[in-house]
């Protein structure tokens, strides 16, 4: 099963192991995509010891080709849940998801588990599941017969404060 236009906006599906949610938030496209210019700065944030701020600005930055590489592969999920805390995946967390790019062993991914969605590290070795970044959640094997299908890598979460 793959989310598919027929979902609407705040659909929510859920698995019933682990407490996570993914919430369908929509599909990204050229036409859907204005441009949204910020302003850049040359000098990096140190998140240690204060250092002076530089007046230097680079050119703006346009978050959605920042963010997006394959704009008619993309969509966006709302994450729900805490068992991807140590991957910086928060509750309420947007998710950049690309459905062109080949998830690889400790990919993140968006996957669906007998039609059930969830957001993972896909481990492909010693035997193929689906590990939660928290430990207080177990992860979850892919038994035979179990019907796996991974919908996308996550590219990026988007977490408010």
């Amino acid at each position: 099963m793959t989310l598919q236009k027929r979902h609407l906006k705040y659909t929510v599906y859920k698995y019933s192991i682990i407490p996570m949610k993914v919430n369908y938030i929509g599909k990204i496209s050229e036409e859907n995509l204005p441009a949204i210019f910020m302003p850049y700065f040359l000098e990096p944030v140190h998140a240690g010891f204060p250092s002076p701020a530089s007046d230097y600005i680079e050119s703006p930055i346009d978050l959605n080709k920042h963010l997006i590489k394959n704009g008619a592969a993309t969509f966006l999920v709302r994450a729900q849940g805490q068992s991807m805390i140590g991957s910086g995946i928060t509750d309420q967390a947007v998710l950049i998801v690309d459905r062109s790019i080949k998830p690889t062993h400790n990919s993140i991914v968006v996957a669906s588990i007998d039609g059930e969605f969830v957001c993972k590290r896909l481990k492909l070795k010693p035997k193929m599941c689906l590990v939660p970044d928290n430990p207080d959640y177990p992860p979850i094997f892919i038994n035979h017969g179990q019907d796996l299908e991974i919908v996308g890598t996550v590219t990026a979460a988007i977490n408010k404060f």
